[in-house]
C-alpha cells in the first residue's frame, strides 16, 4: 500500500512537466561554474608542467654545449635560474639543481662530479652518497661516462578553490656532455665524496 502510494507520487512527480527557471537556475549554475573553475583549474595545472618541462630541457641543453675551459661559475647559475623563471613566465617560487653525475664501473656505482642549487626549496645539492646506488633513476652509463642532471621544482598554487591544493611540480632531465671532456664547476670536475 505504501509502496503503490509512493509510485504514484514518483510517476507524478516524473510526468510534472511544470517548472521554474529560477529554481532550476539556482541548482544548476553552482555545477557549472564549479565545472568551468575545474576545467581551467587542470588545463593550467598542464600548461604549468609543460613550461617547467621546456623550461628545464633548455637549461639541460644549454650547459651541455658549454665549450669553456674555466665552467660553470656561480654567476653562471645565478642566471640559469633567471632563465628558467623567464621561460616559464614566473616569478614564483622554482628551485634549480644542476649535477654531473659519473659512473665508474669498478664499483658499480654513481659519483657526484658537482651538484649546484639555485632558488628557495627543498632541492639540495646531491652528493656521491646520495646517488651511489640510484640504478633505478639514473641512466645506464660506461665507465667514466658523464651525464647532466637537471632538476626543477616549482609549486603550483590554484586560483579558484576547485578541491585541488598546491601541486608540487618537479621535472628531471638527463642530457650528455655534448663539446667538452667535462664540465666542471668553478675548477670542480672530479668526483666529491
Amino acid at each position: 500500500m505504501l509502496y503503490a502510494r509512493f509510485k504514484v507520487a514518483f510517476r507524478s512527480f516524473w510526468d510534472d512537466t511544470r517548472g521554474s527557471i529560477m529554481v532550476e537556475s539556482v541548482l544548476s549554475l553552482p555545477l557549472l561554474f564549479w565545472v568551468t573553475a575545474a576545467t581551467f583549474e587542470f588545463f593550467e595545472i598542464h600548461r604549468y608542467t609543460s613550461a617547467r618541462e621546456k623550461a628545464t630541457y633548455t637549461i639541460a641543453d644549454m650547459i651541455s654545449r658549454e665549450t669553456s675551459n674555466a665552467g660553470i661559475t656561480s654567476i653562471y647559475m645565478d642566471n640559469a635560474l633567471t632563465l628558467f623563471d623567464e621561460i616559464s613566465n614566473d616569478e614564483g617560487i622554482n628551485q634549480l639543481r644542476v649535477s654531473v653525475v659519473r659512473f665508474n664501473a669498478n664499483d658499480n656505482k654513481f659519483e657526484i662530479s658537482w651538484s649546484q642549487v639555485r632558488g628557495v626549496g627543498s632541492l639540495t645539492a646531491l652528493s656521491t652518497p646520495d646517488v651511489a646506488e640510484d640504478h633505478a633513476r639514473l641512466p645506464i652509463m660506461d665507465h667514466g661516462e658523464e651525464v647532466i642532471l637537471v632538476e626543477s621544482l616549482s609549486s603550483y598554487q590554484p586560483l579558484f578553490n576547485v578541491g585541488i591544493d598546491d601541486v608540487d611540480i618537479e621535472t628531471r632531465i638527463f642530457t650528455a656532455i655534448r663539446f667538452a671532456p667535462q664540465i666542471c664547476y668553478e675548477g670542480a670536475c672530479g668526483p666529491q665524496a
